[in-house]
Order: structure tokens, then C-alpha cells, then sequence
């Protein structure tokens, strides 16, 4: 490194003139003083020192600066990264042959892609020459050059560069090797600014594609302001290749045997036309099941498959999608997860005033299933006592916390606030049994209008719809009124009646008609509408008559009619039973993914992913029953490779005994969870399955507009993979980076400041001696 130092000023004609004219100003009063004393030693040492003072702060006024400037001794370099991620295993770059032959075939139409010519070599093929060492060699004169790989695992082990004779050789330059989990363009860019500080220019080769780290246009502001230009190679294809890729596969955590389960998947396909494949799902158990599926063209396709689970226990289910002739990739046609198949017990509160045919057939139909338990409370207003009949009777609301905490759903028929109803203490334990218990509640009017004073309680904030107070007692109609289902209703699993859409939708619009429906105005923000009225709409739009929404933990539905039991006619239990069987199970799958006797955990999502954040929810109850106020609850979590996470829950609701915590899985796989409070010294175990998504994907476009940008930014340029001589020329023909610039500014430098002050302090010393003062 040759060092070079000078002191340079700043200056402008007016601080020239007013340091010159106070450097004579000073000099003849200095004069005058000494002639005036007989030239005197004493005057004449003050007013050298008067001088001093003055001519100093002259020459600060000019700003000087000492400057030091560093050159490397040694040659500049020019750093070469190429990609060596995953994605560059695409094959989809053409030859220059086979782009002559295409461009020039006039009777046959051009491939979709460049991989349906069969002459497509892969990205990592089409970048090999610039990461040899024959392509720089003659630069070997100018500069030296050092040519890097970069992946993820690169980036870990602080990079793989090997100099030898001014030419770097690439390490693990294997076409073989592993795909790396994601790719980096910003590090790679920033490690060569600060490793080469005598960095002259960056070839970067790569197909644009990021997914890690920050973004590479912040590297490229700071390699811009070096002053140093990146020349871009961009490679491969900007439109998919033909490929089917089964994206999701979502399994729940738990199902009922003897129950059936209806497991969605979704497919993506970038072929160019419709076809129809035959999906196949396989239990570790050795059943197998098939389903056709119409796969979308240049899309995707959501689909979903039914199962009835028949023996308890832990089950693999795996679902594989047979290979298309033209897709390029066979790997991502297989997905697998677990699932735990239990018994169910349900339980379920059903509140009503009086005994409508609402309430009776819902009871029956409750009462009839083998995985609920039901208990009915009737108020009957006006009597002497309360209604009643066999078993599933109670004969008053649950007179603590710790008991309705055990209802997973809790139905509200057409009761309200006042005397031989709800209380006002009722409502806020309905509400909290919903928001910090995962329970579900369901709001079933009926012509008495009595939910409208639930509007002033607590369970105001949980209904989902805006109700019409100028007409309380609903609307009634002579002739039968229908539902027709929305978009999301469609989808929906609680509306589904039949196994495919077109027989859902049928028996929708088959469904008996209704002749009472409530007060409704409009959905609020916030829900989901599943049904609306066939024909009636007001200033809102059609009016919602099947509206759900989440609130807290749990959910909550408002039905609003009171007409679902004559969906019994003419087929008995088959529509009636089978929808309020979905709706109770939809609202307490949460609340019953984990459990045991004094503890209860459940998470969002439910089907997570690799590096998405779950948010786990546990309630913790005390061994006498009561809900845990406050207390010390952690959750231990190992993951696939032996990892172990403990992270600790906060209180969320003290009432409730209610606690929270978050964590974001890293790795894909089934994770071990242990929920434990140190209070009570109890624990509860189960498992999150994690579905893992690749960073680094075959076959996916690449990103030129990335490449591009970065170009531009650091004023290079972007070429095509045949003008590495370009390069060369413009790299060759660059002036050497400017040196390293060190400046130490006098004027405000603490020596300065110092001599100054001490030169002043003598000064007026020497003055006191001499009895000037």
C-alpha cells in the first residue's frame, strides 16, 4: 500500500481578503505597541504571540485539511460471482444452434418453451464458461480476477474462493450437487465490496431469482457509490416450464373414525391445455383411494378428496399425482402428512325460550349423534319453572366458569337479557367461553325478537350481522323462500350437503323453503357470508342469511331463519343431520386439536408451514377445576433434527386461564410439543406437522428484470452470455479504482482547539505580568 499526504485548504476570495487584511491589521498595531514601548522584550513576545494567535485563525478560516491517500500496490480486482443455487438446475437456456433452427422452421410452431425443443441445456450449463479460468485470462495483465460461487450454504461458510497465479478457481463447482435451500444476490455483491477494497468491476451471472437476505438494489446503491459497475449475464427463461406440481396437501390434525373427513388439495400447472389426471391417496395402513381431477391449464385447481378413517391412531396419509408426459419435474408430484384419528365427544349447550320446531328437530339431531353430548336449557318466560324432559335437560346456565368452559359449542335460540333468561354476567362468560376458550357459539333467532337486547351486552361485539331494529319480530312470508349460495359458500365445508359442487348446488336450490327469516340488515366487516336470500336485497345488497366470522379463539355463526328442520322432508335426517353435524364439528375442531385432563392447546394456522409463525394458545386449569389466574406456562418444542425451543406463554386471559405464545419452525417435519405449567405440575404433549416449501424450485421463471435493475443501478451493463469479450474489453480499458482517501480536517480538530487555547491563556498571562491589565 503506497501512502501519499498533503495539506490542502478551501478557500474563497472573501476568507483571502479577511485573513490578509486581519494579518495586517494585526501586524502594524503589534508594530506601533513595540515602537511605542522602546522595544521592549516583554511587549514584543506579547504581540509575536498576538501575531500567532491571529495568523492561525486566518489560515482556519481556509478549512485545511490533511489528506492521506492509500494505493494498493497490488493489481485491482474484478470479482466474478455466479449463481449456484437450486433454481440454476432449470433446463431452459437453448442453444445458439437450436435458436437458429427454431427461428427459422416455418411449417412447425415454435416450442412453448425452450426445454420442449429437447436441445435446452440448464442454466448452470449455459454459465459454465464464464467460471472457468480460460474465459479471463486475458485480463491477467490488467487485473486479477476472482471468480465465486454463491448459494446459501456458501454464504454460511463465508464463501469458497481459492486464488492460484492471479486466477481464482471455482470451488464445488459439481453439476451434481445439492440444491441449496435459497439464494442471496445482496450478500455476495456486499462480501466482494468488502473483502476487495480494490474492487474495479462485477461480472454477476445468475437467473435473477432471490429469496433470501435483503434486497440485492441496496448492494447495488452500495457498490454504486464505490464507484464500482456490475455486468449482469442474465439466464434463462422468463416463462414457466411445463410442469404439474402438487402445491398442497391439507391434511387435519385429528379426524373421527366412522367419520367422513374431506381433505382439500390444491394442484398447479403450467401446461398449455386442460387434461384430466387420476390423484392417489395411500394410508400407512395400505388403503388406497382414487378420484379424477380435471387439471386446469396455466393454473390452478383446488379439489379435495373424502375419506372415512375406520380404526384409531396415528395414520400417514400420502397423495401422489402421476407424471405427465411433458412436464419436466417428477419430484413435487408427492406430498405426505400425518393425522391422528380419535373418538369424538362433543359437548354442546342449546339455549331456547320456548320449544319451536327449530329447537326440537335440533335437538333431536344433536341428541341421535354418537359424538355429541348434549345439553338443553329451556326458559320458558312467563311459567313457574323451566322446561324440561329426559336426560339432556338442565335446569339452570352453568353456575360457573369452570362448567361452561366445558361446552365446545353453545347454541343461542330466540332468548335475550331479563328476568327467567340471560344475565348480564351470562353474556360476558358466553363471550369469554368463545374468545379465550376456542368454543363456538351460534346465534339462531326466532320471531320473538329477543336477541335484539343482546345487542347491549357483551355479546354485541360477537354477532356478525347488523340487524333492523324498526321491525324486531323478523319477516314472515305465506310462500316458501330460499337460500342461494355465495362464492365462499360453495367452498365452504359447512355448506357442503353433497360430494361434488354440482350436487351441492342442486341440493341447495331443492332445499324446502323457508317462511320466516330475521331482521337482517348486512354482514358486518370482518365475516364471511355463505348464503343470502334468493330473491329479497336491500340498500346493502342481498340480504345475508348464513353469515360466520372468527372472534378471539373460536367462531361463531348466525343462521338466519328458523326453518332448517323441514330440510327433513321427504328425507328424513339426511340434509338436517348432516349439516348441523358439520357445523358443531367446524366450530370445535380447534378447541379439541390437544387435550388433557387440566389442559387444552390448540394454533393457528392449522396447517403451517416451514418459516410461517404459529401462534399456540393453551388454556391451563387449576387442580380444583378453576381456570389458571396467572402462572408460569412454557412449551418445550423439538423439531425433526433434534432442535430443542422452549419459548414462554403470556396470560391472555386471566379469567379463563388463557395463554399464548408464538414460534416460526425453520425446518419441515413433524414437531414434538410439551405444554407445561409449573403451578400445577401438569403437562400435555402432541405434534405439529410442518409442510416444507422449497426456496429453490426447478423449473420456475427466471428474474432478468432483477439482473437488469442491478445494472443499471451501478451504472454496468446487461449482455448475453457470447460477449464475455465486451466485458473483458470494458473491464481492461477501466481506470483504476480511486485510492483510499483519509482526511483529518485542522479546523475543527481538538489540537487545534487546544494549541489555540493555550496560546490565548499565555498570552493573557504574559499581559498580567507585564501590567498591561
Amino acid at each position: 500500500m503506497i501512502r501519499t499526504s498533503s495539506l490542502t485548504f478551501s478557500w474563497t476570495p472573501w476568507t483571502i481578503a479577511i485573513a490578509v487584511l486581519a494579518i495586517a491589521v494585526t501586524a502594524v498595531l503589534g508594530w506601533i505597541a513595540c515602537r511605542r514601548s522602546g522595544w521592549r522584550t516583554g511587549t514584543m513576545v506579547l504581540e509575536s504571540v498576538r501575531l500567532t494567535l491571529v495568523v492561525i485563525a486566518a489560515l482556519l478560516l481556509g478549512g485545511p485539511e490533511w489528506v492521506e491517500q492509500y494505493r494498493p500496490e497490488e493489481k485491482p480486482v474484478v470479482a466474478v460471482l455466479w449463481d449456484d443455487s437450486g433454481s440454476m438446475q432449470t433446463r431452459d437456456v437453448l442453444s445458439r444452434t437450436a435458436e437458429a433452427s427454431t427461428s427459422t422452421a416455418e411449417d412447425a410452431p415454435p416450442p412453448a418453451t425452450p426445454a420442449a425443443s429437447g436441445s435446452a441445456s440448464s442454466r448452470r450449463q449455459a454459465i459454465e464458461a464464464l467460471t472457468r479460468n480460460d474465459a479471463w485470462k486475458s485480463l491477467q495483465e490488467r487485473a486479477d480476477v476472482v471468480i465465486e460461487s454463491f448459494s446459501e450454504s456458501d454464504r454460511s461458510a463465508a464463501g469458497s474462493s481459492e486464488r492460484v497465479n492471479n486466477i481464482s478457481n471455482p470451488a464445488g463447482s459439481s453439476e451434481n450437487a445439492a440444491p441449496e435451500n435459497g439464494t442471496d444476490l445482496a450478500g455476495p455483491l456486499l462480501d466482494a465490496a468488502r473483502k476487495y477494497p480494490n474492487l474495479l468491476g462485477v461480472v454477476l451471472a445468475s437467473d435473477g431469482d432471490w429469496n433470501q437476505g435483503t434486497t440485492p438494489v441496496r448492494a447495488a446503491g452500495r457498490l454504486r457509490s464505490l464507484g464500482v459497475p456490475v455486468f449482469a449475464f442474465p439466464v434463462g427463461s422468463d416463462s414457466r416450464l411445463p410442469d404439474i406440481e402438487l402445491v398442497s396437501f391439507d391434511v387435519p390434525t385429528f379426524a373421527v373414525a366412522d367419520k367422513r373427513v374431506r381433505i382439500p388439495l390444491t394442484l398447479e400447472s403450467s401446461l398449455p391445455r386442460d387434461h384430466v389426471a387420476t390423484v392417489t391417496m395411500k394410508t400407512s395402513g395400505g388403503e388406497e383411494i382414487t378420484k379424477q381431477i380435471r387439471v386446469a391449464a396455466m393454473g390452478r385447481t383446488n379439489e379435495s378428496i373424502d375419506w372415512q378413517p375406520n380404526d384409531l391412531g396415528d395414520v400417514t396419509l400420502t397423495l401422489s399425482l402421476p407424471p405427465h408426459p411433458s412436464e419436466i419435474r417428477k419430484d413435487n408430484n408427492e406430498l405426505a402428512a400425518p393425522i391422528s384419528i380419535r373418538e369424538e365427544k362433543l359437548r354442546v349447550l342449546v339455549i331456547e325460550s320456548v320449544p319451536r320446531w327449530e329447537y326440537r328437530y335440533l335437538r333431536n339431531a344433536l341428541s341421535r349423534d354418537p359424538g355429541v353430548e348434549i345439553s338443553c336449557l329451556l326458559f320458558h318466560p312467563g311459567l313457574d319453572k323451566r322446561g324440561g324432559g329426559n336426560a339432556d335437560y338442565i335446569k339452570e346456565f352453568p353456575q360457573t366458569k369452570e362448567e361452561l368452559a366445558r361446552y365446545d359449542v353453545v347454541f343461542l335460540g330466540d332468548v335475550g337479557v331479563g328476568e327467567d333468561q340471560l344475565t348480564l354476567e351470562q353474556c360476558e362468560w358466553l363471550k369469554g367461553l368463545v374468545g379465550q376458550q376456542a368454543s363456538g357459539l351460534v346465534f339462531l333467532p326466532g320471531w320473538e325478537g329477543r336477541q335484539f337486547s343482546l345487542l347491549e351486552t357483551d355479546l354485541g361485539d360477537l354477532m356478525p350481522v347488523n340487524l333492523d331494529d324498526s321491525q324486531p319480530q323478523g319477516w314472515g312470508s305465506r310462500t316458501p323462500q330460499h337460500f342461494e349460495l355465495t362464492e365462499l359458500g360453495r367452498r365452504s365445508l359447512l355448506t357442503k350437503l353433497a360430494d361434488t359442487a354440482d350436487e351441492n348446488l342442486e341440493v341447495w336450490s331443492n332445499l324446502p323453503g323457508f317462511q320466516w327469516h330475521a331482521p337482517v340488515l348486512s354482514a358486518k366487516p370482518g365475516t364471511e357470508t355463505l348464503s343470502v336470500h334468493q330473491e329479497v336485497s336491500n340498500r346493502f345488497g342481498r340480504l345475508p342469511l348464513l353469515v360466520t366470522r372468527t372472534f378471539g379463539a373460536g367462531k361463531v355463526l348466525f343462521m338466519g331463519t328458523d326453518g332448517a328442520w323441514r330440510w327433513r322432508k321427504g328425507v328424513e335426517d339426511l340434509y338436517h343431520y348432516r349439516f348441523w353435524g358439520q357445523v358443531v364439528r367446524w366450530m370445535a375442531y380447534r378447541r379439541n386439536m390437544a387435550q388433557g385432563e387440566s389442559m387444552r392447546l390448540y394454533y393457528s394456522p392449522e396447517r403451517p408451514q416451514v418459516r410461517q409463525t404459529i401462534t399456540v394458545n393453551a388454556n391451563v386449569m387449576e387442580a380444583s377445576g378453576e381456570p389458571l389466574s396467572d402462572g408460569n406456562v412454557n412449551l418445550r418444542i423439538v423439531s425433526p433434527s433434534g432442535r430443542v425451543e422452549t419459548i414462554q406463554f403470556e396470560s391472555t386471559g386471566q379469567a379463563w386461564g388463557a395463554f399464548s405464545g408464538r414460534f416460526t419452525p425453520q425446518e419441515p417435519g413433524d414437531h414434538h410439543l410439551t405444554l407445561f405449567c409449573k403451578e400445577t405440575g401438569d403437562s400435555l404433549e402432541t405434534g405439529i406437522y410442518v409442510q416444507g416449501v422449497a426456496l429453490e424450485q426447478i423449473g420456475k421463471p427466471a428474474r432478468p428484470d432483477v439482473m437488469e435493475e442491478i445494472a443499471r443501478v451501478t451504472r454496468g451493463q446487461v449482455l448475453s452470455l457470447d460477449r464475455v469479450d465486451d466485458v473483458i474489453g470494458w473491464l481492461a480499458a477501466m481506470p483504476d479504482p480511486p485510492p483510499a482517501v483519509r482526511r483529518i480536517s485542522l479546523w475543527s480538530h481538538p489540537l487545534m482547539a487546544s494549541l489555540f487555547i493555550g496560546l490565548l491563556a499565555l498570552f493573557w498571562i504574559g499581559r498580567k505580568g507585564s501590567g498591561l491589565i
